[in-house]
């Protein structure tokens, strides 16, 4: 690996730690040359599938849309950042270990209504309410009585 500063290829690395539950490893690198260190950070790179929408057109998967979505239904919840991460990381490796090439946009919302309930209740009821076009006051009911039963 080139050295960012003086651009040579004389790096080693001096340490590597594995993060985000196991899926990248960092390591600490030092130039042979200027001596300068750096990190860098390894992931695999594996496709997603893209997503089906409801229309019928397809698109590819969006971890940036996913994040604002999760992140618009925890507006105001007590979740830690690092609890928000672990929760897409698990999202998306779901969605790579269906080796699949597309996906329905609806199991995706399965997949972020599963992650939500784990970690904030009330943040799952918003997401449902939209996700599941809650027409009445009925509906919000229902999904409520089955949280309190799981």
């Amino acid at each position: 690996m080139r050295c960012p500063f003086c651009l040579t290829e004389e790096t080693k690395v001096i340490d590597s730690r594995l993060i985000a539950d196991g899926y990248q490893v960092r390591r600490r690198r030092e130039c042979g040359v200027c001596h300068e260190r750096f990190t860098t950070f390894e992931a695999a790179e594996l496709l997603l599938p893209k997503v089906i929408k409801n229309d019928g057109s397809r698109q590819p998967f969006d971890e940036n849309k996913l994040r604002h979505g999760i992140l618009h239904a925890l507006e105001k919840c007590p979740v830690s950042s690092d609890d928000i991460e672990r929760s897409i990381n698990h999202i998306i490796y779901k969605l790579r270990a269906t080796g699949e090439r597309e996906i329905a946009s609806k199991e995706v919302g399965k997949l972020v209504m599963e992650e939500l309930k784990t970690l904030d209740k009330v943040a799952y009821i918003r997401f449902a309410s939209v996700y599941l076009s809650f027409d009445d006051i009925n509906q919000f009911s229902a999904e409520i009585e089955k949280l309190k039963d799981s």
